[in-house]
């Protein structure tokens, strides 16, 4: 075994050496040798890649000495890759990725900051949104760890022609969002106020309920590392989040039974991202195939709430995608950078899912608003709301005087799933008492903690 075991490391590192190899570029007589630019991104839908490849080709054609490939990767499978190609020596110049990942690789000495500000010094640090630019920036260092590039926003999606016809505000505040809950349901055909995310195998009541700690001023640990999560503030937030489960549909949820419930006129309100806002008009896959059949204008119908506000706090919750510039990148990679953020090509990557893409440059906002027909069906109100909805955006992650240790484990308690099985025991189970599944999820985090200083 120990000799079949050395054969297979020869061949996986020859396997990485010959990778290697053919990913250079290659040079015809005559022709001038090329510089290769490796871009991955979890952009990685056909539709996607051929609009990427797109613009790369037209850089290409502006610099005829770079051969920029375009290389899509999973973005669960991102850590891995890098590991990968860091162990060969074969790091890409490029890579779009999820801005949780940018602390954890400044940190590992995977990113160039140095690069990324430079990047964004070019294209005009006056042009980005301001909130981006905070998520991105390096507590150590106070440079741009990565270039934000676009994301989505999260909201409480609500029947506004129902909520002015029972005179109600709105579902803003936790007094608003209360009285909503108690007063939808029974009203025009609603049977429900709403859908909450209780399933605990799922990463959706993680995201509701982040929203609702952080604008509450709950969070994981503590100015000086320590965890936080019995704290009265989470143990607030944890109790009025279950008792919403008063006027919600019955049995574990999730984005699925949110989307369906409230599609088919079930129920008054769901929170969701942006990207559900072509499926408000056209209606949303179901899981058993179909489609499902909306009720009538309920694009036009539907009020856009991003913010939820509590006596001690608000907060908006989404997710920011960046540009990393990796350790060692050609300095082409820069130029890359900006040519995909400039004018018409950046609207091109946009274009290929609006929704989901809300830009992050100011000068981009007007081209994007008229990328898609779907926001023709919202307001004015909404669409403004969409656009400026990074300036508020927060995330536990994104706490600036969160280190990288307490950045990883908040990944970790994301990854374990530990805030949908603390909320599971409090309203699926009714095993746990808010304060009593505070206490539960001190002891994991702690767990976690101790795990990640050994």
């Amino acid at each position: 075994m120990k000799k079949l075991s050395i054969v297979m490391v020869i061949v996986m590192v020859m396997s990485v050496v010959l990778s290697a190899c053919t990913s250079q570029a290659t040079q015809a007589p005559g022709e001038v040798e090329k510089t290769v630019i490796e871009f991955w991104t979890t952009d990685n839908e056909e539709e996607r890649i051929l609009a990427y490849e797109a613009v790369a080709d037209a850089f290409m054609a502006d610099h005829p000495e770079i051969d920029l490939r375009i290389v899509a990767i999973e973005e669960s499978g991102i850590a891995q890759r890098i590991a990968t190609a860091q162990a060969a020596n074969r790091l890409p110049d490029i890579v779009r990725m999820g801005v949780e990942r940018v602390s954890s690789f400044a940190a590992d000495g995977i990113l160039d900051l140095d690069a990324s500000q430079a990047a964004i010094e070019s294209i005009g640090v006056d042009d980005f949104q301001s909130g981006p630019l905070a998520m991105v920036t390096d507590p150590a260092t106070g440079k741009y760890a990565a270039v934000p590039y676009d994301g989505w926003v999260q909201a409480l999606w609500y029947r506004s022609d129902i909520f002015d016809s029972l005179g109600l505000a709105a579902p803003i505040s936790w007094g608003d969002i209360d009285a909503a809950c108690d007063g939808l349901a029974g009203n025009d055909g609603l049977v429900y106020s709403m859908t909450l995310g209780t399933d605990p195998g799922q990463n959706y009541p993680q995201q509701v309920f982040e929203q609702v700690a952080i604008s509450n001023e709950a969070w994981p640990f503590d100015a000086d590392g320590n965890v936080t999560m019995n704290s009265d503030a989470m143990i607030e937030a944890l109790d009025w989040y279950a008792g919403l489960q008063r006027c919600a549909m019955p049995g574990p949820q999730y984005w699925r039974g949110a989307r369906e419930s409230y599609e088919l006129g079930q129920s008054g309100m769901m929170w969701y991202s942006t990207y559900i806002m072509d499926d408000l008009v056209d209606g949303s896959g179901m899981e058993d195939g179909g489609t499902v059949e909306v009720v009538a204008d309920l694009a036009a119908n539907s009020g856009f709430a991003p913010s939820i506000v509590s006596d001690n706090g608000s907060a908006t919750y989404g997710q920011l995608v960046t540009l990393g510039i990796l350790r060692d990148a050609d300095p082409m990679a820069q130029e890359v950078v900006k040519f995909f953020m400039t004018g018409q090509n950046y609207l091109d990557i946009l274009a290929t899912a609006p929704m989901g893409k809300v830009p992050v440059l100011k000068s981009a906002v007007d081209g994007w608003r008229g990328l898609s027909d779907y926001f023709g069906y919202y307001s004015e109100e909404t669409i403004s709301q969409i656009a400026d909805g990074y300036e508020n955006m927060q995330r536990w992650l994104f706490r600036p005087d969160y280190g990288s240790v307490e950045r990883a484990v908040i990944g970790d308690i994301e990854g374990t799933l530990l805030i949908p099985q603390a909320i599971s025991y409090m309203v699926l189970e009714e095993t746990m008492t808010a304060a009593e599944a505070a206490d539960w999820l001190q002891g994991q985090v702690e767990s976690l903690l101790a795990d990640r200083a050994e």
